[in-house]
């Protein structure tokens, strides 16, 4: 106990002495401030945009993809109980939880990414608009989806339509993606 009294005072007795400034500490400070700038530029690279080529490439199935972003039709197995109603991605109301297995039309990507149709999803908690909500691997839903979805023991439900995606879709075969989903 007495060490630790005295590390303590030694401590406090010091450390008048480290808040002196040191001559080079201000470029020390820059160079420092530059390495992290560069480091972060190197985690997180600058989305490029994609060229002609891509874009003439995955002009079909980024298209097809559109269609299948309109609408939500899922059906899940597992055990859970829960309700959810939906206007829009930031009108959520969710309650309860459940862990599944989902089959059909994934909806809206909100991402590039392939909208596969099968799937695993996980979700808890008791939320609008996502406060107080435990999701672990719950859906993405779109900006202006609304649908509702429940769970009732073993076998849920999961429909929605997005007519922002309906937009989507159309500005698409301008090459122009409103939601910032194309591959």
């Amino acid at each position: 106990m007495q060490i630790l009294t005295r590390l303590a005072l030694l401590a406090l007795l010091m450390a008048p002495l480290t808040m002196v400034p040191n001559i080079g500490q201000a470029e020390e400070a820059e160079v420092v401030a530059e390495e992290t700038e560069a480091v972060a530029e190197e985690v997180e690279p600058e989305k490029k945009k994609k060229g002609i080529g891509h874009r003439i490439l995955f002009y079909i199935p980024n298209r097809a993809f559109d269609v299948f972003d309109i609408v939500r039709a899922r059906i899940r197995v597992g055990p859970g109980i829960a309700v959810d109603a939906r206007v829009t991605k930031y009108g959520d109301v969710f309650a309860g939880g459940y862990t599944s297995f989902f089959v059909g039309i994934p909806g809206p990507r909100t991402k590039p990414r392939i909208p596969w149709p099968v799937g695993i999803e996980s979700r808890a908690g008791v939320g609008v608009t996502a406060i107080a909500d435990a999701t672990v691997l719950g859906p993405d839903y779109g900006y202006g989806e609304v649908g509702a979805g429940f769970q009732a023991l073993f076998l849920g439900v999961d429909v929605g339509v997005d007519p922002v995606e309906a937009l989507d879709l159309v500005l698409g075969f301008l090459f122009i993606d409103l939601t910032g989903d194309d591959i």
